[in-house]
């Protein structure tokens, strides 16, 4: 079984945290042990060495350049669109630098591309492949500027993050699509980028969903029936994304899986049994399991403090599908859910 995780911030954790991707997790924890680093991102989850051991064949790397906040000045944080913009490029460049120095490590941007990566895990030097996702399109600083992050491998667009960007409300800051973000949406389905509502406020998920005309998904995003809050998507969104052919990520995050948990409660309060329970309320809801997958977003501010037992490395999602075993899902909706739900997103939205 390959897995395809939608959802982790490489770039951004080796350009500002210094975490070398090469290492393993273990590695990276051993030698942040004691600093600021592992106080205020959490014990390290993924490194190289973790996606191959776990058979996570396909990655969705993002670049992240978040808003500073009011009266904030932070390192990896703009202030304005060129600051976002520069932000943006610098991710985008660690990706294309990462592939070329790391022969077990591919750009996927083309169908083509994605078949040999997957082919690769059939002999002895598997590689995993990453599709780059912009999380928050304020790097683009016009709308017709997505052109060349297209054409430099950006694959997937989110119009925000969760204090909203100049294109869309986010759910930290809750407002409509701007006349720019509904200029962006255009761009993107004339271009055949996908379109990823992770963070979207409310009204501008509806008008997003309504109005984009290529392929959407949430790359990472939990039911809101389990954890109420405008981060989570409601039965009505789900079904939505469904009637869409969308896939919704699942994220493996404590917070987001059994209501009011904080980082001062045990690791073990959470179980897989609460990941599987998320994922089956989207199965439950839509009437399949051909629409659900995971984005874990390890290492997007939390680590391996903040997930549920028996999770400690990425190497460990291998278990959620053990997992979904246990609760009887069968052999084919468990390789749906663990990737070949995002695998159909991808061979239908690449070029050749």
């Amino acid at each position: 079984m390959l897995i395809v995780d939608a959802h982790e911030d490489i770039a951004f954790n080796a350009i500002y945290d210094k975490r070398d991707m090469r290492r393993s997790a273990l590695e990276t924890r051993a030698a942040e042990k004691g600093t600021l680093v592992a106080e205020n991102s959490g014990l390290c989850m993924v490194g190289l060495p973790d996606l191959l051991a776990g058979r996570i064949g396909v990655v969705f790397g993002t670049i992240y350049a978040p808003a500073a906040y009011p009266g904030e000045s932070a390192v990896g944080r703009y202030t304005n669109a060129d600051e976002a913009y520069a932000l943006g490029r610098a991710q985008l460049d660690y990706y294309h630098r990462f592939a070329r120095e790391a022969e077990q490590v591919a750009l996927v941007t083309t169908n083509t591309e994605l078949t040999g990566v997957l082919d690769s895990w059939q002999g002895a030097n598997p590689q995993v492949g990453i599709v780059v996702l912009m999380e928050g399109a304020d790097p683009i600083r016009s709308p017709r500027e997505a052109e060349d992050w297209y054409d430099s491998g950006v694959r997937l667009v989110g119009l925000s993050w969760g204090t909203g960007s100049r294109y869309a409300g986010g759910n930290e800051r809750q407002f409509p699509l701007t006349d720019a973000g509904r200029e962006l949406l255009a761009v993107l389905a004339e271009l055949g980028m996908i379109l990823d509502v992770s963070h979207l406020a409310e009204e501008a998920f509806y008008e997003a969903t309504d109005r984009f005309e290529g392929v959407i998904v949430a790359s990472h995003a939990n039911p809101r029936a389990h954890v109420p809050g405008p981060r989570q998507l409601s039965d009505a969104m789900i079904r939505r994304l469904v009637d869409r052919d969308g896939v919704i990520g699942v994220i493996p995050y404590n917070c987001f899986l059994t209501p009011g948990w904080t980082k001062s409660d045990p690791k073990d309060a959470v179980t897989l049994d609460d990941v599987i329970g998320a994922v089956d309320h989207i199965c439950q809801v839509v009437g399949d399991a051909a629409h659900v997958g995971i984005g874990s977003d390890f290492d997007g501010g939390f680590g391996a403090e903040s997930v549920p037992k028996g999770l400690d490395t990425v190497a460990d999602l291998a278990r959620i599908g053990e997992a979904l075993v246990d609760r009887g899902y069968s052999e084919n909706d468990v390789l749906a859910v663990m990737g070949e739900n995002w695998l159909r997103v991808l061979r239908n939205s690449l070029p050749d």
